[in-house]
């Protein structure tokens, strides 16, 4: 790059213009009276807009040659915020970004005969040290490193897509320093997650690659910078600004022919010449009472998991008794890896069992993560913020009223309960399909037949939503409805009598069994329990689960009223738990 043409412009933000080489502020031709050092923190900001200009950074420009504390800081932000009216009137041209730094947020203008000038002599080779650092050592992803990196040399635009806290960003950033040395240095990390305005996407790019933007129409000059560069553009975090990210790496893959993308996001940017990458969680020991150490430690997953309780203060290597527990908090946790990190750091101060015992009764949702984390992946509660927070209203409600499932369900199970009105079904089911999207549901098929299932630390995030919607009893209550009536009919009572393999059942278990535990619950509804565990203890005998139809059967017989007995249910009910006891001794 050359270096800097000292800007003679002003650059235009909201009612205000910014003199640079005049270290003036104007509003509507009327001059802000600024601090010396309020005004160096605005022009640092201005020039750098929809990037994370750090503390230390702020720091060794308003104050160069003095030591201060953060604290001085924050006083002149607050001064500076206040002479902007930052806050007021729904203006927001300043944010802070939680242990990290400062974002200018507000769109910035230049007018210029020149659309992009360089504003900075830093060369290309120095400006890639603003890569984020990597980590020392990536658990279980070195594969996927290796196949990105020949993905994008040979597709030039691949996204990785995948859940939040899968560790997409990890990854990304690894294949850019990988690839350093063939884009000759020129490789650089744009983090979006700072932007709240979608159109500073294309100033937050200009400011990573040193540029000033200059024009209504950033997109342009730095389509004319890019041109035939050798380029690798990192965008991470593409979700929230999907719409105008989508579109501006579609036009820089297809007018750049040696510009390179790799976006990361939690759902794909559908445009033309996009590759998606999908990224899956880390792999899991299998449920297993007599794993060994040896063999959890073969899985990712328990390599994680106790490489991140080492660094806790945990000095026990894996014993053959904790390997198993180790196993299933990782299971639990459906191998994610922050989830699995965050769960990890606990284990220092509460030991493997402890740790598993939390996660039991899910008080892991707001963990702290490193201190070094992004904000969003501060905890699991910050990371599922950023989820639910992009999703529509329609979204956020369908997520919520699934969270009632346990396990698998179905596109008719999903309908049925979270939609209003018969009529409103299949506006549920179109939902299901944007929330699969997003990496917010996955699906398997099971003899032929689609299952749908939230991920464990999703449904306990989404389980407390509902309860904050007024709305848990109301849908529990609809969840246990539609298995009662899912379940009653012949060929479930016929086997009784051995005519019917029900294995076909088995992976609607779960959902039974969350439904005939809060039914029969003090604030459930014993009709619908009853009526409930009648259709369901031939299903128990069926799939061979005789202790939990003698559970099941004895604890609704102990609910009938006197206008029960004598019922066809109280047969069946007594029917079964006779044979149940038959079979089990």
């Amino acid at each position: 790059m050359e270096p800097a043409t000292e800007a003679r412009n002003a650059i235009s933000f909201g009612p205000f213009s910014l003199f640079v080489a005049e270290r003036l502020l104007r509003k509507a031709d009327k001059p802000i009276p600024l601090g010396g050092r309020a005004l160096d923190i605005l022009i640092a900001l201005a020039e750098r807009p929809g990037e994370v200009v750090t503390h230390k950074e702020l720091i060794s420009t308003a104050w160069p040659d003095v030591t201060v504390e953060e604290a001085n800081l924050r006083f002149q932000m607050a001064a500076l915020r206040k002479a902007l009216g930052d806050g007021r009137d729904g203006a927001r041209y300043i944010s802070n970004i939680a242990g990290r730094g400062y974002c200018f947020v507000a769109p910035v203008t230049r007018s210029s005969a020149e659309q992009l000038v360089p504003v900075t002599g830093i060369a290309t080779s120095e400006r890639v040290q603003k890569l984020p650092p990597r980590l020392a050592r990536m658990v279980g992803r070195h594969d996927t490193v290796r196949a990105l990196t020949q993905q994008l040399q040979e597709w030039r635009f691949v996204s990785i897509v995948g859940p939040g806290g899968v560790g997409k960003t990890t990854v990304a950033i690894s294949v850019a320093y990988t690839l350093i040395d063939g884009f000759h240095d020129a490789v650089f990390f744009i983090d979006l997650a700072a932007l709240t305005d979608p159109q500073l996407v294309p100033t937050a790019i200009a400011s990573a690659l040193g540029l000033m933007v200059q024009t209504q129409d950033p997109l342009v000059g730095l389509l004319a910078f890019i041109g035939d560069r050798k380029i690798l553009l990192v965008l991470d975090s593409c979700e929230h600004v999907i719409g105008v990210a989508a579109a501006l790496a579609e036009r820089v893959v297809s007018e750049a022919p040696q510009a390179h993308i790799l976006a990361t996001s939690r759902e794909a940017l559908r445009v033309e010449g996009e590759h998606v990458h999908l990224l899956h969680s880390l792999d899991c020991p299998p449920e297993d009472a007599g794993l060994t150490a040896t063999e959890a430690l073969r899985y990712p997953a328990a390599q994680l998991f106790m490489e991140r309780a080492a660094a806790s203060g945990y000095d026990v290597a894996l014993s053959d008794i904790d390997a198993p527990i180790v196993a299933r908090s990782c299971r639990r946790l459906d191998g994610v890896a922050l989830a699995i990190e965050l769960a990890a750091s606990r284990v220092g101060s509460l030991g493997i069992r402890g740790t598993a015992e939390l996660l039991d009764n899910r008080f892991g949702l707001l963990w702290q993560g490193r201190r070094t984390a992004l904000p969003r992946h501060e905890t699991l509660n910050a990371m599922l913020d950023w989820s639910y927070s992009l999703l529509s209203d329609r979204e956020k409600l369908v997520l919520c009223r699934l969270s009632v499932f346990v396990g698998a369900f179905t596109r008719q199970a999903a309908g049925s309960v979270a939609s209003e009105t018969e009529a409103d079904e299949a506006n549920v089911i179109d939902t299901v399909t944007s929330l699969v999207a997003k990496f917010l549901i996955s699906t398997n098929v099971i003899n032929e037949t689609t299952y749908y299932r939230l991920l464990d630390t999703t449904r306990a995030y989404a389980a407390a939503k509902l309860a904050e919607r007024g709305e848990a009893d109301r849908i529990a209550r609809r969840h246990a409805i539609f298995y009662s009536r899912f379940l009653e009919h012949d060929e479930i009572i016929q086997s009784l009598f051995g005519e019917y393999d029900l294995s076909g059942y088995a992976p609607h278990i779960g959902n039974v069994r969350a439904a005939l535990g809060w039914a029969l619950s003090d604030h459930g509804d014993v009709v619908v329990g009853i009526g409930l565990a009648t259709w369901a203890a031939p299903l128990f005998i069926g799939l061979w689960l005789l202790g939990e139809c003698r559970g099941w059967c004895e604890r609704a017989l102990a609910t009938l009223d006197d206008a029960s007995r004598g019922t066809r249910q109280e047969m069946i009910l007594q029917e079964a738990l006779a044979l149940s006891s038959m079979l089990s001794r």
